[in-house]
């Protein structure tokens, strides 16, 4: 045992010394299996750190959200709120070990120097800091939160407000988004959790704060009214999720706020409960896209496990490629090396010792492309996980570099299986008489064939990433039904808005008169948010069938503001409108044909039947309005009414020329009215193309997976052809003899290169049309791709190999008969 592992050692430093003798050999192997390997570290520790999310709740896969549908509502969505109150009644439920909650009601400011700081706070029910296995770093957490004037930091949110860790006692002014304030002691400082967790925060308080004012304070303490929050119960070992929720269930239906349903509401439910409890799985929180978003909601990132998936194959391809690559590089050394070999056969190394000997040489290659890999990884770091808008900062952590030197080490172990046995097959008395039988024809239609997969998944790739991006492109750069550029939208802070605050309303008489500014607007939601939907049901005067339908409330200068055209009829105008008039509707094209009118003009000055919280009332149909995408391209347009309501806190902008002039205009004016609360101006445009930033990313690693891919292909090309031209270097000598010109030789090469391209593309194309496809389904409308990614894929395997093959053309060309037939 010994022996044998001195002989490895030796063996290590001997292929380290000849990789040395070697320069671009070395340099050719551990860089591409190096920036291989840099690869699927990253794309693997992007995977890991997406299925780990809120791995680090203590006994995590024991806690469970409790979520609602609420039937009441047309739309019926799931949403991963429930009536606050749960939290307190969870504990009495057989099965149920703790339960927590935790509101964001209140959002918090925290002044530093004169200038408010808009800080991730939860307002929190006893046990929450256990529920999480929260660390102190100093103080008592569950003090802290029971305290009115405490305030718990994270390590990381000290940091960024007062430069250090050591702010314990410390008093800091605090205001909520209502412009409430208080003065807090900061009276505990937690550990930072880790950054995939589906509740983020930077400060805690509890719900009897003073810094919650007193009506939200009162409703988070006693739950009378039914207000939602976020709660978690942890399940007792071997306690059934269904028979909890049911538990749920029954405490939720005896609630005083349910008994108040309207009877129009009870009766359109029929036996459905009115707002239903389900329980989901902490840990599947972040791939849960089932939830809808509203304005109380937590702005989290989620993911897509077919994503994931697919990134964690991409990976494991590229790596596949790397180690093909290294393969067929090692094999052609081994062929160059057959004098060598078969000497050390002759002076008695047997198998074993060969075998030895390479794959000594194999991990030589393997650690330093493993070394050169976490160093371009955590160079590339940064940039990664810019790209994936995710903090990957921890993703290099000492337990996953352990893992990537075990898979180098892996790598040695696979890809030193080839060379050495093509090594087993040279015959001593044949390469010592320079007879070239090194390689055997199975072997060398193997390296053939592992070099064609290698432009195969090139081109697989190549396509789908231009697919994706060419859809992504289309998607965000398509027109909403308006043109969205010369748009800036702001948020009012709760729970201001347009109708009932007067510091809102100066605001919006201070822009009006801005000259930077050419028009202003209310709404309940951001077009194209999808944050922030409301539901009703419409249906004709003379029809009792119910068309569920998105509700947006505006104000009268929405359309003009938004430039958005009649269909027929006309639409909301200052000019011609009351605001709040609650009689006129303005419907889109979809809900005028699903409430039964063949012609939008039919639709004009109908009556029709409209849902209010379980009563019917009668509108008038005032006009017909293009449809306007609020959602995405993946999501089916909808029907869509629009209603006069200042209520909405959304304020959409037109600038008069300049978007930037119009923007420090609106700072200014904010300033004078809302100076404690901080603000955010993004323009429409920005806003549209967010709902596509899963896309955008998945494009742009696509993209640079394939350009990794590419190179991986054209080293295998460049291998491949190189060893044809040296296999066939007899016969283009005899070809010349006999009379061969220069493009006959080229003609002969280009057949080669052909092979090269033609195979791989009737294997890889086909995979990525259906890969394609399934991408593309999640789309109701598609761009007008075609065939033209899988063209541009073919165009792009074809130049690589032309570029990989054409030295040795040109050095078969140029080939001397002579030197040729001597050799």
């Amino acid at each position: 045992m010994n022996r044998t592992f001195s002989s490895l050692v030796q063996d290590f430093r001997v292929g380290l010394r000849l990789l040395a003798r070697e320069p671009a050999y070395a340099l050719t192997a551990v860089a591409g299996l190096g920036i291989g390997l840099a690869v699927c570290l990253l794309l693997l520790g992007f995977v890991r750190y997406s299925w780990q999310y809120n791995a680090h709740v203590p006994d995590a896969q024991r806690v469970y959200v409790v979520k609602q549908r609420h039937n009441a509502d047309p739309g019926a969505p799931w949403y991963d709120q429930v009536p606050a109150m749960l939290s307190r009644a969870a504990p009495q439920v057989a099965g149920v070990e703790q339960a927590a909650g935790y509101l964001t009601w209140a959002p918090l400011a925290i002044k530093r120097g004169s200038r408010p700081v808009a800080v991730a706070g939860l307002a929190v029910t006893p046990g929450f800091e256990r529920m999480l296995g929260l660390q102190a770093v100093s103080g008592d957490i569950s003090a802290a939160l029971a305290r009115p004037d405490g305030l718990v930091l994270t390590e990381a949110s000290a940091l960024r407000l007062f430069g250090t860790t050591d702010v314990l006692n410390r008093v800091v002014p605090v205001s909520t988004a209502n412009s409430h304030k208080a003065a807090l002691r900061i009276s505990a400082v937690v550990r930072t959790p880790p950054a995939n967790s589906t509740m983020p925060f930077e400060a805690l308080h509890g719900l009897g704060s003073a810094i919650m004012p007193p009506d939200i304070r009162g409703e988070a303490q006693t739950g009378a009214q039914g207000w939602w929050g976020y709660v978690l119960v942890k399940l007792a070992p071997g306690a059934s999720p269904a028979n909890v929720a049911a538990g749920l269930q029954r405490a939720l239906d005896q609630a005083p706020f349910m008994q108040t349903l309207p009877p129009g509401t009870r009766e359109a439910l029929g036996t459905r409960k009115a707002m239903e409890v389900h329980l989901a799985p902490l840990t599947d929180a972040y791939f849960d896209h089932d939830v809808s978003a509203n304005f109380l909601s937590m702005r989290i990132e989620r993911g897509d496990k077919d994503v994931v998936g697919g990134l964690a194959a991409v990976a494991l391809l590229v790596l596949a490629l790397a180690a093909i690559n290294y393969a067929n590089l090692a094999t052609i050394r081994v062929i160059r090396r057959r004098r060598e070999i078969g000497l050390r056969k002759v002076l008695g190394a047997g198998l074993g010792r060969l075998a030895l000997q390479f794959t000594a040489e194999a991990m030589a290659v393997s650690m330093l492309a493993t070394l050169l890999a976490v160093l371009l990884a955590w160079l590339a770091l940064p940039l990664f996980g810019a790209a994936m808008n995710r903090d990957l900062s921890g993703i290099l952590c000492a337990q996953n570099v352990a893992a990537a030197l075990l898979i180098g080490v892996a790598l040695g172990l696979v890809t030193a299986a080839y060379p050495a046995w093509a090594a087993f097959r040279v015959r001593p008395a044949q390469a010592l008489a320079g007879r070239p039988d090194a390689e055997a024809p199975g072997g060398a239609r193997l390296r053939k064939g592992l070099a064609m997969l290698q432009v195969a998944a090139a081109m697989a790739l190549a396509s789908y990433a231009i697919a994706v991006g060419w859809q992504t492109r289309y998607a965000i750069h398509s027109s909403p039904g308006f043109d969205p550029r010369p748009l800036l939208v702001f948020e009012l802070p709760e729970p201001h808005n347009a109708q009932s605050s007067p510091e809102a309303r100066s605001l919006m008489q201070a822009l009006a008169r801005d000259a930077a500014i050419a028009g202003l607007a209310v709404s309940n939601e951001p077009v194209g948010a999808g944050r922030n939907q409301q539901h009703t049901a419409l249906r004709g005067a003379a029809s009792v069938a119910e068309v569920a339908t998105d509700i947006q409330s505006v104000s009268t200068d929405f359309f003009t503001v938004h430039g958005i055209a009649p269909v027929s009829g006309r639409l909301f105008a200052s000019r011609s409108d009351r605001e709040d008039d609650a009689e006129p509707l303005v419907v889109n094209q979809l809900a005028a044909r699903r409430l039964g009118f063949a012609h939008p003009d039919q639709a004009i000055g109908q009556s029709v039947q409209f849902s209010d919280h379980g009563q019917w009332r009668s509108k008038r149909i005032v006009g017909v309005a293009q449809d306007v995408r609020f959602q995405s391209m993946k999501t089916a347009p909808r029907p869509a009414a629009y209603a006069l309501s200042t209520a909405g806190s959304v304020l959409t902008v037109r600038a008069a020329a300049s978007p930037a002039a119009a923007e420090q205009a609106i700072a200014g004016a904010w300033q004078r009215y809302f100076p404690d609360a901080p603000l955010d101006v993004r323009s429409a445009q920005d806003i549209y193309a967010s709902g596509y930033a899963d896309d955008l990313r998945l494009a742009g690693l696509l993209a640079g997976t394939t350009a990794v891919a590419l190179m991986l292909a054209a080293s295998g090309a460049y291998v491949l052809a190189a060893d044809a031209i040296r296999r066939r270097t007899k016969e283009i000598a005899l070809r010349k003899l006999h009379g061969g010109r220069g493009r006959d030789i080229g003609k002969l090469v280009a057949r080669e290169l052909a092979a090269l391209v033609a195979l791989p593309a009737m294997a890889g194309l086909p995979v990525a049309a259906v890969a394609i496809e399934r991408y593309l389904s999640a789309y109701v409308e598609r761009a007008p791709i075609g065939w033209w990614p899988l063209a541009w894929a073919l165009a792009l395997g074809a130049v690589t190999a032309c570029l990989a093959g054409a030295r040795h053309a040109w050095r078969a060309i140029r080939l001397q008969p002579a030197t040729a037939l001597q050799a």
